[in-house]
């Protein structure tokens, strides 16, 4: 059977999910120290440990009853994602940030093509799932490069880069020509 425009966009949005923005983040994170992951850069910015709260609990709600529930979750505090809270320590923060990506792709292993054209309630607006799941995953890749840009830094000259190092294309490409046995 031939897929589905929905169920090919069900299942690249799982791919990017799970190679691109949760694991950049989650390669970044774990290039930071205890203190510059709880560091912010400036009185107005947020630090990395917000972010992953943040990102953490919108994903949570947003994909708990995604088809049958109202995304915005009643026991949701979202001013509270903007503050770190006395006892949430790095590991606790993590694993919020592991539970919104599980709901994420929990949800999108149960979905099915025809599902995205169904209509999905956050707050007083709705909107087709498709559009939500877009919405969100944009939201998340949004934050994902906050993360990153404050890791980098941070970090300064200790970064790791995520992709081709700075000054490094030719020989990048050279070595995956190679690979791919396409050599210039």
């Amino acid at each position: 059977m031939t897929p589905t425009v929905g169920d090919l966009f069900i299942e690249n949005t799982k791919t990017q999910c799970k190679t691109s923005s949760a694991r950049a983040a989650e390669k970044v994170l774990a290039q930071v120290s205890d203190e510059e992951f709880f560091s912010k850069p400036g009185a107005e910015s947020h630090s990395i440990a917000v972010l992953v709260k943040h990102v953490g609990g919108t994903l949570s709600s947003r994909f708990t009853g995604f088809l049958t529930e109202d995304g915005e979750k009643p026991d949701r505090d979202r001013e509270n994602e903007f503050r770190i809270l006395e006892g949430e320590t790095r590991w606790v923060l993590m694993a919020k940030w592991d539970e919104g990506w599980g709901r994420l792709l929990g949800t999108l292993e149960e979905l099915k093509g025809d599902d995205l054209a169904h209509d999905i309630q956050v707050r007083w607006r709705k909107q087709p799932a498709l559009e939500g799941i877009y919405q969100q995953s944009m939201h998340a890749a949004q934050h994902g490069g906050q993360i990153i840009y404050l890791a980098k830094l941070f970090r300064g000259g200790d970064w790791k880069y995520l992709t081709i190092l700075k000054g490094g294309t030719e020989e990048y490409n050279t070595q995956k020509c190679r690979e791919a046995s396409l050599v210039r």
